[in-house]
């Protein structure tokens, strides 16, 4: 008589995930347990102020890892701001020295106001979340 051995839950972890944007980053927190991401809010701050902004959520939130939104033209070629989140990306690494994943966010701050959103830039950074947590394994 053969027993199957369950499988042994992954740990759980928390994400928070960023829309960037030259004016505005839109923010969005979710975990792997849930697999749902969360609009948070929307960081007006540029520069180091910009930096300071995240830094208070990352110490509230105390992600696992983080998610960057990247840009891309509809054909998949890159672009300025392809260029630019990617720095973005690893900006946040360099300074929190967690984890950064980046997602192909195409078409987030469209989906985000046809669903009727009120923060564009949040809601684009759950949709861009949501993505990465559907590929988790």
């Amino acid at each position: 008589m053969s027993m199957a051995v369950p499988a042994m839950p992954s740990i759980p972890r928390s994400f928070l995930a960023f829309d960037f944007g030259l004016r505005r980053v839109g923010v969005a927190s979710g975990n792997s347990v849930t697999r749902q991401a969360t609009p948070m809010k929307t960081v007006s701050a540029e520069g180091e102020q910009r930096f300071a902004e995240i830094a208070r959520l990352i110490a509230q939130w105390q992600p696992d890892a983080l998610v960057v939104g990247v840009p891309f033209h509809p054909d998949g070629a890159e672009h300025d701001n392809t260029r630019r989140a990617r720095r973005f990306a690893r900006q946040l690494h360099g300074r929190f020295g967690l984890p950064v994943h980046e997602v192909d966010e195409r078409y987030t701050t469209t989906e985000a106001a046809a669903a009727g959103a009120r923060d564009l830039d949040a809601a684009s950074a759950a949709i861009i979340l949501d993505q990465y947590l559907r590929n988790l394994e």
